[in-house]
C-alpha cells in the first residue's frame, strides 16, 4: 500500500472527481502552497472541514492555471478535482512550510453505474430544476454522468455530499442519490404550492360551489 505525503486546503466544501472549482486564494500559506504548485506541477487536497474538524476523506486537485493575479499576493485560480483519497495522519504545518500536509492514500473510484437508475436520477432531477426554476444544463442521457457530476444540482446537505463522496461503489451512490431525490421533491412540491396559496392571499378567488 503506497503512501503519499500530499498538502492540504482543508474547506467547507465537498469537491468530487473531475469538477472545476474556481478559488480566490489570500492566506500567505496558501499562496505559498499555489506558488508550489504552479512552479513544479505538485497536487494538493481538499479535505471536506466539518463539524469543527477536518474529515478523514478528500478529493485530490490539480492547479489548472492562475487567472488573475491581485496586489498583495492574492490570487483568482482554477482548479479540477482529480481523484478520492483517505487521509492517514494529519501534518500541521509540513515541517518548513506554512501549509498543512498528510499522509494519504488514493483510492480508485468505481464507475459502474446502474443505467436505469441514472434514468430515474435524471429524470427527478429535471423535475426539480423545472419546480424552482433552476436553468443549468444536465446530462443529456443516463449514459452521460455518474453520481459525482450531479451531486451538486441535487440539494443534498454538506454531510450527504461528504456521505456520497465516500461511498465505495458508484451503484451505492446512485442509491444515495435517488432516495434523497424521492424524499426531498415531495418536500419542494409542497413548498411551492404553499407560496402559490400564499401568493392568492388578498385576490378574489373564482370558486365553484360544491352544492
Amino acid at each position: 500500500m503506497e503512501f503519499v505525503l500530499l498538502p492540504q486546503f482543508p474547506l467547507q466544501i465537498v469537491v468530487y472527481p473531475n469538477e472545476n472549482l474556481n478559488l480566490h486564494i489570500f492566506e500567505p500559506r496558501y499562496r505559498q502552497l499555489i506558488a508550489e504548485s504552479e512552479e513544479k506541477g505538485v497536487t494538493f487536497g481538499i479535505p471536506t472541514f466539518l463539524n469543527q474538524r477536518v474529515m478523514p476523506f478528500g478529493t485530490e486537485i490539480q492547479l489548472l492555471n492562475v487567472e488573475k493575479r491581485h496586489d498583495g499576493g492574492e490570487m483568482d485560480i482554477k482548479t479540477k478535482g482529480i481523484g478520492v483519497y483517505h487521509m492517514e495522519q494529519f501534518i500541521n504545518p509540513v515541517p518548513g512550510k506554512l501549509y498543512a500536509g498528510a499522509t494519504i492514500r488514493r483510492i480508485e473510484t468505481d464507475q459502474e453505474y446502474d443505467w436505469g437508475l441514472n434514468e430515474k436520477i435524471l429524470g427527478f432531477l429535471l423535475e426539480l430544476f423545472d419546480l424552482l426554476d433552476i436553468d443549468k444544463s444536465l446530462p443529456e442521457g443516463p449514459s452521460d454522468f455518474i453520481s459525482f457530476d450531479v451531486a451538486h444540482h441535487a440539494g443534498l446537505s454538506i454531510d450527504q455530499e461528504y456521505e456520497l463522496l465516500i461511498l465505495p461503489t458508484e451503484k451505492e451512490r446512485q442509491a444515495l442519490l435517488l432516495e434523497h431525490l424521492e424524499q426531498f421533491l415531495p418536500m419542494v412540491k409542497e413548498m411551492r404550492n404553499l407560496q402559490q396559496r400564499a401568493l392568492l392571499n388578498g385576490h378574489f378567488k373564482d370558486l365553484k360551489p360544491l352544492l
